[in-house]
């Protein structure tokens, strides 16, 4: 029996996680059909129940689901508790299942590898305020970080998101400021490190031309990752290019989180080679 993996979420037509998953069971041989599962939030629950079956291993989550799911779970990892979202569930015995979320991991990860940025003793900006920011949040603080500074369109957000992170580190350095060139300009002086997490630049997205930061604040000081990953050189890494500071694409967290996911189902390595490749090409063709 070939047993069934995928992704979650809604709408799915970005996905490309099919793209590098699939040809990583493959690779090991393993008989396993990974695929995107276009799932509305009321058919969430039905879903979930489904994955019970004897024929699953697991599925990614993605928006709009990965808040909704941590209720829809057995057990929930302390990672997933901390950031308040799964984006991977793995089936044991019995059916039991258990939510898990490898975002804060794969951006480190690539953060450190790829970028080659140590963020012990660093400032950090931090664009956005949903889940993928507390995720980069929760792994920047832990990383030891020695400021962080975040910035979102709405403040209240922010507020709430810098809120949850203070009883988890002590000691913490946080700071909410406003999302523009007056409220950025002294923490992007100031830091080594900016992360955008929000859409802004994405492809397909609602402002696929925009930048969320003024080119006049960037400089050869900084680090500049942005989460999205397609298009690979988005408007905020062009503007960085432009200004001498270091960019890093969002490819490499995904293909990272991803990697993570495939071990918790598999118990085995993942070939991350392949994944990079398959993936880097299901964006080319995009």
């Amino acid at each position: 029996m070939t047993i069934r993996c995928g992704v979650i979420g809604y709408p799915l037509a970005h996905s490309i996680s099919p793209a590098f998953q699939q040809p990583a069971f493959d690779y090991l041989g393993l008989d396993v059909s990974y695929r995107a599962y276009e799932t509305p939030p009321g058919a969430l629950g039905a879903f979930m129940q489904g994955l019970r079956g004897e024929e699953w291993l697991g599925c990614n989550v993605t928006i709009p689901h990965k808040r909704e799911v941590l209720d829809l779970v057995d057990d929930v990892t302390e990672e997933a508790r901390l950031i308040g979202a799964v984006n991977t569930v793995a089936k044991g015995p019995a059916g039991r299942l258990t939510g898990d979320n490898t975002d804060a991991a794969g951006f480190l990860k690539a953060l450190i590898e790829d970028a080659g940025f140590e963020p012990r003793g660093r400032g950090a900006v931090l664009l956005g305020a949903g889940g993928a920011a507390l995720a980069v949040a929760v792994a920047l603080l832990r990383a030891g970080v020695s400021r962080l500074w975040i910035a979102n369109r709405t403040a209240p957000r922010a507020d709430v998101l810098a809120r949850s992170l203070v009883g988890h580190f002590d000691g913490a350095r946080l700071e909410v400021v406003a999302m523009d060139g007056q409220g950025l300009r002294r923490p992007l002086a100031e830091a080594s490190l900016l992360v955008n997490s929000t859409s802004l630049g994405m492809a397909h997205g609602p402002d696929p031309d925009a930048s969320p930061v003024p080119p006049s604040l960037l400089g050869p000081h900084l680090v500049v990752y942005d989460l999205v990953y397609n298009p690979p050189q988005t408007p905020l890494l062009e503007a960085a290019s432009r200004a001498g500071a270091r960019g890093q694409e969002g490819l490499p967290m995904l293909i990272y989180q991803g990697a993570l996911a495939f071990e918790r189902w598999t118990g085995r390595p993942a070939p991350l080679a392949v994944m990079m490749e398959r993936g880097r090409r299901a964006l080319r063709g995009r």
